[in-house]
């Protein structure tokens, strides 16, 4: 290399002057702008994810949890089955149920017969009723 020729780049050099290396602020911005687009589309992304995983689990623990509270209310020794309400305690927080009991007449069933038939239907909620579900069966009770 010859110490008297000018550095290329260099002022006096002859070539297209050198850039400093880096970004820009407009590049930088921009790069932040499309990282925020980005960032907020996920986390949208998982905030559904989470609810629906919650409103999974609900539609699929709710129906045991409403067979099993008739079930525990039916083989009660001390009482008929009746109407009533509570919470499933620390093991389900947030889930309560309800269940009511009314007499039911079926005209093809004839009235000596329809009058032991009841409806019963039992709801599940969930956060106060934000999620429920429910359902309804008959049963024949002799009082």
């Amino acid at each position: 290399m010859d110490p008297r020729r000018p550095v290329r780049g260099a002022p006096g050099a002859g070539g297209p002057p050198r850039r400093p290396r880096g970004f820009t602020l407009l590049e930088v911005l921009a790069a932040l702008g499309i990282l925020a687009i980005v960032l907020l589309a996920v986390f949208r992304l998982q905030a559904q994810a989470l609810s629906m995983n919650r409103e999974s689990r609900f539609h699929t623990l709710a129906p045991h949890l409403a067979r099993s509270v008739l079930k525990e209310r039916e083989s009660a020794p001390d009482a008929p089955l009746a109407g009533g309400e509570g919470d499933f305690g620390a093991e389900h927080p947030g889930y309560t149920w309800k269940i009511t009991v009314e007499p039911h007449t079926a005209r093809t069933l004839g009235a000596e017969i329809s009058a032991d038939l009841r409806r019963i239907e039992v709801q599940v909620s969930l956060d106060g009723g934000r999620l429920t579900y429910g359902f309804r069966t008959y049963r024949f009770l002799r009082e």
